[in-house]
């Protein structure tokens, strides 16, 4: 019958364990200086060898005459300790086996000696899973053991044991393998089994395998079943759902360059041809530090931005939990990177046309006498996010919302006194706050979802929709975010959200933009200000201050010295 080469390949002695050196001379010092404690604790990874050094140690410490620490395989306890029908090592797995009775069945069973060996060994593999009442029960047996007793816990998730229960053994932190030795590993496997592969196979069977040789033996594994021949990268992508490094590169040039259409076309294609998008945003991972890595360590040259990559790099390690637990992969990681690219979009291309004709536009501003500015910049009425062509009345209304091939850069003037605005607003939309309004508002909002992808405003529909509509009045809402770093980045385009969402949905509602906790804090003391009898009156809105920017820093300067080689003037 065929055996498993992860089952095959376990380690029988400490001199085949292969990532957990320290570990190992630990354990075998304390077999050489008779040093044993009665309890330990082993936690790590998945496929480190936790539960392989559990009965390797309980081997050893049985073993009549071991040679510097190791057992001699010879003497009358190896022969018994290494057969299956060994009755003094005791393996219990307690995710089947997590209940109170269990051990209290444990518990009466460990007075007995050991019939065959010296010691008694009990291995408690996922130790985690124990319930409550369990661990209380074991807590006294460990407290306490028989001479002959010696408890060995193994777990994926030491967090979940109660500290009385680690304080009372003796821990060890298996580590993830490196990837060269888990390479290496599967290097004897194959010259073994005469499986003929290429080097970049295990190379990528190493990296996948995340520091768990069991992993990448059950890789190897499956691929050797997938064909009989020479088995290639094309055979390991084909299995095991993922892109080629070509792919990665051009998947991830699209994201930096900001290409909405091409990522969206990348991620249909992938899931129509059946890839495992986690494995791919994994991928992403590992191929994105690989290029931060030669960057700085070979200057190796870029077509994009290396401050952009290690960006979204982050962004995406701090979000694969979420990625792995989304009901819906695909829309998930679809709406991640384009919130990724929007943002990007918002910090550094957005609102002004940088084209020649726009640039002699701006010069022809700054020669006009300062108080026709000043009077223009008077009037007193609401701020159209199409005011850039305020010059043809025409123009404005058939301004579309789909954009076109221009390339749009943003400079934001900062509000100084925003906060005071937004505090007024919070106020106002209180003061005259509609259940029947916000049901109607919520289903303006349903109108954004046709704009998501648009490759103009499609950042700030997203930036809409990930906001939680909290109050509405007939001329002004509440939104809020989760972050504060959210809040504080969407108020510095708080016009422009407002003039979008204006356009889209037809109304003409001012926004004011807070954090969930600012909103709990200001929903409470409404309630409370409601049962009280006080009543909220609408106040003045303070005009906006802007703050003073040198005008030779916008206008004098050319494109190219203000936004470097991302402006193209022709």
């Amino acid at each position: 019958m065929y055996q498993a080469l992860y089952r095959k390949y376990r380690p029988k002695d400490f001199d085949s364990v292969v990532g957990q050196t320290a570990i190992v001379q630990t354990l075998k010092n304390s077999i050489i200086n008779h040093n044993f404690s009665h309890a330990y604790m082993f936690f790590g990874p998945r496929g480190t060898g936790k539960t392989t050094m559990s009965k390797i140690f309980a081997r050893n410490i049985n073993c009549l005459d071991p040679k510097d620490g190791i057992a001699c395989g010879k003497c009358e306890h190896c022969e018994v300790s290494f057969s299956k029908d060994c009755i003094d090592i005791i393996e219990i797995d307690a995710a089947s086996n997590n209940g109170v009775d269990e051990i209290r069945e444990l518990k009466n069973k460990i007075s007995l000696v050991p019939s065959q060996l010296k010691y008694k060994v009990y291995i408690i593999d996922e130790v985690h899973m124990l319930s409550i009442g369990a661990f209380n029960a074991l807590l006294k047996t460990l407290e306490e053991p028989p001479e002959h007793a010696i408890f060995i816990l193994a777990t994926t998730d030491p967090q979940k044991v109660p500290e009385t229960i680690v304080s009372r053994c003796q821990c060890f932190s298996f580590k993830k393998i490196s990837v060269d030795t888990i390479k290496e590993k599967l290097e004897f496997v194959c010259k073994e089994e005469k499986i003929k592969i290429d080097d970049e196979v295990l190379e990528n069977i190493a990296i996948l395998a995340d520091g768990g040789l069991r992993d990448a033996l059950g890789l190897l594994d499956k691929l050797v079943s997938y064909t009989d021949k020479k088995i290639t990268m094309d055979d390991f992508i084909s299995i095991n759902g993922i892109i080629s490094n070509k792919q990665l590169d051009e998947f991830i040039g699209y994201i930096m360059n900001g290409d909405i259409a091409k990522v969206l076309s990348s991620i249909n294609e992938f899931d129509n041809n059946g890839k495992n998008l986690i494995q791919i945003i994994s991928q992403i991972l590992n191929y994105g530090r690989n290029i931060i890595v030669n960057y700085y360590l070979n200057n190796t040259k870029i077509p994009y931005d290396i401050n952009k990559l290690q960006e979204f790099i982050n962004r995406v390690n701090e979000s694969m939990f979420d990625i792995k637990k989304s009901d819906n992969t695909r829309i998930f990681i679809e709406m991640f990177i384009l919130k990724y690219m929007s943002e990007h979009t918002i910090n550094c291309v957005e609102n002004v046309v940088v084209e020649k004709e726009k640039i002699e536009v701006k010069q022809e501003v700054k020669e006009q006498p300062k108080k026709e500015v000043v009077e223009e910049n008077t009037d007193d009425e609401e701020f159209d996010f199409s005011k850039e062509y305020e010059d043809n009345d025409d123009e404005v209304e058939d301004i579309p919302l789909k954009s076109s091939n221009a390339l749009v850069i943003s400079m934001p003037q900062k509000i100084i006194n925003i906060e005071d605005i937004m505090q007024v607003r919070v106020n106002n939309t209180l003061a005259k706050a509609d259940k029947k309004l916000l049901k109607e508002e919520q289903s303006n909002f349903e109108k954004l979802k046709d704009f998501t992808f648009d490759q103009e405003i499609g950042y700030i529909v997203c930036s809409l929709l990930d906001s939680k509509l909290r109050a509405v009045s007939d001329k002004s809402m509440i939104i809020s975010y989760e972050l504060d770093s959210t809040v504080l980045q969407n108020l510095q385009v708080i016009e422009k959200i407002t003039g979008v969402y204006n356009k889209i949905t037809e109304s003409d509602k001012e926004i004011a933009i807070i954090s969930d906790s600012e909103w709990d804090k200001v929903k409470n003391e409404y309630i409370k200000n409601l049962k009280e009898g006080v009543k909220y009156e609408v106040k003045d809105e303070p005009e906006p201050v802007f703050e003073e920017i040198d005008s030779d820093d916008i206008i004098s300067n050319s494109a190219v010295q203000l936004f470097g080689d991302i402006v193209v003037v022709e």
